[in-house]
């Protein structure tokens, strides 16, 4: 066994226990292998472990990526600027980061020119680093509604990045009420979690978790 197909394994377990102190069936639970900065030969090994769903920051690096991998279910995680808009729906399954009402307007006009449909979920922005991205909390199920019927989108549910240095379930508790609040058919995926706190992520109900030290070792 590879490394990081032990890390994938070890990681999955965390899961579970996770999932099994919650009351959950860790089945609900979908894994997001963060491949961003990872060379090729890293993406086609978690893969060949077991993971299909893969998260990218950049739209280049996906690209460049997608030359030479051909399966897995693709998420863009990083900000996105609405004149990558057209490039983006040529890539991603899922755009997790979609952050203004602007942006999932120009993800839906280029997704219905292509006749499909863009699963998007919409960032809130948790806590007040100005580094990070999002809608703010009051704004989002404003936004969420107005989003919901564009032409081209299909709202799939919300994404959150806890602060850093601080307990983050609180910031999950937070993200959780907002997606419970949302109509039932836009309220499938609650994506929270990352390598240091994915576990509590679990246990205040995110659906959707994004791992990439954990499985692939620190970015040089």
């Amino acid at each position: 066994m590879t490394l990081i197909a032990d890390n994938l394994c070890r990681v999955n377990d965390r899961i579970a226990e996770a999932a099994g102190r919650a009351g959950r069936d860790p089945s609900e639970i979908t894994l997001v292998a963060v491949t961003k900065k990872q060379p090729v030969s890293a993406v086609l090994e978690v893969l060949a472990a077991g993971a299909f769903d893969l998260g990218e920051n950049y739209v280049q690096e996906a690209a460049d990526k997608r030359e030479d991998v051909t399966s897995g279910r693709w998420h863009l995680l990083g900000h996105l600027q609405s004149n990558k808009a057209k490039v983006a729906v040529t890539l991603f399954d899922l755009v997790q980061s979609v952050d203004s009402v602007k942006l999932a307007r120009a993800l839906g006009s280029q997704a219905a020119s292509l006749g499909r449909v863009q699963e998007i979920l919409l960032q809130v922005h948790l806590g007040e680093e100005e580094t990070k991205f999002g809608l703010l909390p009051d704004a989002a199920a404003d936004s969420a509604a107005e989003i919901a019927g564009l032409p081209g989108i299909a709202l799939r549910g919300l994404m959150g990045i806890a602060p850093n240095g601080v307990e983050a379930r609180p910031y999950f508790q937070q993200l959780r009420g907002l997606f419970e609040a949302l109509p039932a058919k836009n309220a499938k995926i609650l994506s929270m979690g990352m390598t240091g706190d994915f576990e509590a992520a679990i246990e205040e109900g995110a659906t959707l978790i994004r791992i990439g030290t954990a499985i692939f070792g620190p970015r040089n």
